[in-house]
């Protein structure tokens, strides 16, 4: 019995041996970060007999990137945000709505949640990706709110040009198995063509793009609604000038805000032109141990003398663009949440309606640590309405300090300091506010 068992576990690894196999590499990249923070108002009116609550909690996320590479020019990409929540915290109820920045929901990104799955092939006519990429970021960090979405993707490389290709499908309504409607042409589509040129100390680009989205139609009944027609340019540069880093984003974003169609009265309300600018400069000049830097960003707010959309989310200071530990920040407002005051203000991300100026400085002692000092002051484009009183958000004073543990694990300990501009007194002069201040500790890993 013996002898049979050997000549058939023999037979097997003959039979092994002699399979050709298919080889897969895996590849395993992220982030890990755990975070602490206090901030000591959570909101900046000053009238209900106290200062208003504090918070303060711990909060963490992993982000794994996997990348299967099928053979010489194709691969498959994944990528997943685990356990995305507050320590300690309550669940999120389970919804259908999608969590800020993710293809799944807060509940879903709580336990883990899916956000990539595309596939990379390069051939010799160029490059073709098809599934959830990231979508909306370009140029600089301003304006970025870089997030999954499906697409189909085409990158031809010319020398030191580089021409790409995008189609996005924003929403999708038309009927489906989950989705038993009559609806069609409901949904919301985006086209994009992009131009990059490499040069020695830096590149320069120009984005162009197309939203047509229909998800407003009918949203009285089947025969009224409104179409979206925008079109944006979006040049940038980044240019390295000796010991200056600069980089610069000019964004202009035109058309149809609301094209209504259909049976009165909606056929009879006047459209609503779009015209939306947004621009940022940034410089940083480094000298061995010490930098120093300033930065200027402006985001058009909306006329309410006019009968058109100046500002809109259609263009932003975008959520990848976290300039204070405070204003503006999209990591604190996910977290914390919006901090609210008068006549439905509040501070925010990202920032809209806008004006933005800040100094920094800082200074590296040793090599692996970072401190950095700035002050920022921020003005409202646009006043909401004819009785808002003030334009002031305020200034912010913020100290940094980042010390690199090893290659892959860094601390930062940062404290941010908020004086509290009018703008959010809103229509009344007597309204009080508070300032506010944060402190917040974090510890990332990075591979």
């Amino acid at each position: 019995m013996k002898r049979v068992w050997l000549f058939l576990l023999s037979l097997g690894l003959i039979t092994a041996f002699c399979t050709s196999a298919i080889a897969v590499d895996v590849k395993f990249s992220g982030e890990f970060y755990a975070a602490g923070m206090y901030q000591d108002k959570t909101t900046l009116k000053k009238d209900t007999g106290s200062d208003g609550p504090s918070t303060a909690f711990y909060f963490q996320r992993l982000r794994l990137r996997t990348d299967f590479s099928i053979s010489p020019g194709l691969t498959l990409t994944t990528r997943a945000d685990i356990m995305e929540r507050a320590w300690g915290a309550q669940r999120s109820i389970p919804g259908t709505i999608f969590d800020q920045q993710s293809a799944g929901t807060t509940a879903e990104n709580e336990n883990i949640a899916f956000d990539l799955a595309y596939v990379n092939y390069a051939s010799p006519i160029g490059l073709f990706m098809a599934g959830y990429q990231l979508h909306a970021y370009w140029g600089t960090v301003f304006g970025n709110s870089a997030a999954p979405y499906p697409r189909l993707t085409y990158a031809l490389p010319i020398g030191d040009f580089q021409l790409v290709l995008h189609y996005t499908k924003n929403n999708e309504n038309s009927r489906t198995a989950k989705n038993i409607t009559d609806a069609s042409d409901r949904d919301s589509d985006q086209y994009v063509a992009t131009i990059n040129y490499n040069f020695k100390n830096g590149s320069v680009g120009l984005l162009a793009t197309y939203l047509r989205q229909a998800t407003m139609r009918a949203v009285v009944n089947p025969q009224t609604g409104f179409m979206t027609n925008g079109f944006a340019l979006e040049p940038y540069i980044k240019a390295k000038l000796g010991p200056v880093s600069i980089q610069a984003e000019l964004d202009y974003a035109w058309g149809q805000f609301q094209k209504w169609e259909g049976a009165f009265p909606f056929s009879v309300l006047p459209d609503t032109r779009l015209e939306n600018i947004a621009a940022f400069l940034d410089a940083t000049a480094n000298f061995d141990t010490i930098y120093i830097g300033g930065t200027l960003a402006y985001v058009s707010g909306d006329d309410p003398g006019t009968g058109q959309k100046e500002g809109t989310t259609f263009l932003t200071g975008g959520l990848d663009w976290n300039p204070c530990l405070i204003l503006f920040n999209s990591d604190r407002n996910y977290w914390a949440g919006n901090i609210p005051a008068y006549d439905t203000s509040g501070m925010g991300a990202p920032m809209s309606n806008a004006w933005f100026f800040q100094g920094r400085i800082g200074v590296r002692p040793i090599a692996d640590l970072d401190v950095m000092a700035s002050v920022a002051y921020a003005n409202a484009d646009k006043k909401p309405s004819v009785s808002w009183l003030y334009n002031s958000y305020g200034y912010e004073m913020d100290l940094t300090a980042t010390y690199k543990i090893t290659n892959n694990l860094s601390y930062m300990l940062g404290f941010g300091y908020l004086f509290t501009g009018n703008y959010f007194k809103g229509t009344k002069d007597s309204n009080q506010l508070n300032n506010d201040y944060l402190v917040i500790n974090k510890l990332t890993l990075t591979f």
